[in-house]
């Protein structure tokens, strides 16, 4: 996914907000970048991974909620940083107001395709780093791999295929199998 609008410009969240309706757009350090519609696999895994992390946290009696895209992050509190990811966990829900997530979410998923690689496995795993995001999925359906870090306790990455009990960071009690959830 690369740069929408040339790379001289710096961008802000308004420039986002004043895109053509239905026009969906992310914002990376003042640098905007185009969103493809997704594929229907995008959408399913999303759904169901947004089910069964909404029954854990109902189940156990949570106080986390859990949003699919596009739902607005503003990851830096700033006019520079705005994104959707594909799923975000908040647990602090003083983060949390009508216009979206102000600061970092608990817990966000985001499912490649074939045009966000680069932005998934490089700038937002950066960005997310910094901003304080504790855990970060990259759900990947062309290689049926979910490469998970545990980023509040810097502890790396850790590669799963859809068939492995994925175990969730935030949730010692919960693990995930992705290929249970495409049956």
């Amino acid at each position: 996914m690369a740069p929408a609008l040339g790379r001289s410009k710096v961008y802000t969240i308004d420039d986002i907000y004043d895109l053509p309706e239905g026009q969906r757009a992310e914002l990376i350090d003042g640098q905007i970048y185009d969103m493809a519609p997704p594929k229907r696999i995008h959408q399913k895994l999303i759904n169901r991974l947004c089910q069964t992390i909404t029954n854990y946290i109902d189940l156990k009696q949570g106080g986390c909620e859990v949003y699919p895209s596009p739902f607005a992050v503003f990851l830096n509190k700033d006019n520079k940083n705005y994104v959707e990811p594909d799923i975000s966990v908040i647990c602090d829900k003083d983060k949390l107001d009508d216009s979206g997530c102000n600061g970092a979410p608990d817990w966000i998923i985001e499912i490649v395709s074939p045009s966000t690689q680069q932005l998934d496995y490089g700038i937002k795993l950066f960005k997310y780093r910094t901003a304080g995001v504790r855990e970060y999925w990259i759900v990947n359906p062309m290689t049926q791999t979910v490469n998970a870090y545990d980023l509040e306790q810097e502890k790396g990455t850790c590669q799963y295929s859809f068939s492995d009990n994925i175990p969730v960071c935030i949730y010692h009690g919960l693990a995930i199998q992705i290929a249970d959830l495409l049956e």
